[in-house]
């Protein structure tokens, strides 16, 4: 089943993300998860519904990329001096990533950044997402409802030193509040045309696409990898 057919993007350009100098789970992009690589997860389920010279895994490091290419993914570049260090953003790696593409003749229409450190996402996943995105949007992102809402259990500071509702409202029950969204580090498809302008974290032309809670583990703490390692055994028998 070709999932792209699902999608009104012709030309997508794929971006994995990889430094290698995690700081919070060292080495993690790479670290075996049930034996295999972090970013293998993300890998396979690229490659099921793109073609390989539409995926870019952009590292800075020798190592994550001869893992990758054991794989029989090429990796396209190293990245430059300027993107390897620990003050290097996405908006920048993205930039870098689609000069480089269009530099070779290759022309997105659409980028879809899919980080390494979420495991548990679908080919499903990935494909209804982009399913949602058209031209006129800055950005479709997953997301997840955060059970931390604003309107509720969050506070902040005042200048007196009291804590007050981040969100000021009267809801009585949690139920009763508005629904909240979780940004989860999964999926962003994005329009070049809005990146070209501004970080993906300026757009306020912003589609949401949403996933559970089990899909959208991110995995960026020592206590985060403990659980993907738990939950790992559920994700294969349903994937």
């Amino acid at each position: 089943m070709n999932l792209k057919k699902s999608s009104n993007i012709i030309n997508p350009l794929v971006v994995v993300p990889a430094r290698g100098g995690s700081k919070g789970v060292p080495g993690k992009n790479i670290r075996p998860l049930n034996a295999k690589p972090l970013i293998q997860y993300t890998i396979d389920r690229a490659r099921e519904i793109f073609e390989d010279y539409q995926i870019c895994i952009s590292t800075d490091s020798e190592e994550i990329k001869r893992v990758v290419e054991e794989s029989g993914l090429k990796v396209p570049f190293l990245r430059p001096d300027y993107l390897a260090t620990d003050t290097s953003g996405t908006y920048e790696v993205l930039l870098h990533a689609l000069e480089f593409y269009k530099s070779n003749g290759y022309a997105p229409d659409a980028i879809v950044l899919l980080q390494a450190t979420s495991p548990f996402r679908s080919t499903s996943h990935i494909s209804q997402a982009m399913s949602l995105y058209n031209k006129n949007l800055d950005m479709v992102v997953s997301v997840k409802e955060t059970s931390s809402n604003p309107y509720y259990v969050l506070f902040e500071e005042n200048e007196s030193g009291w804590l007050e509702k981040s969100k000021q409202a009267s809801f009585d029950r949690r139920q009763d509040c508005p629904k909240v969204w979780e940004y989860n580090g999964s999926i962003y498809v994005i329009n070049p045309d809005s990146l070209k302008r501004e970080s993906h974290l300026k757009f306020k032309k912003v589609k949401k696409y949403v996933m559970d809670e089990f899909s959208s583990l991110d995995i960026d703490t020592p206590l985060d990898w403990k659980i993907a390692e738990c939950l790992i055994g559920d994700y294969l028998v349903n994937k």
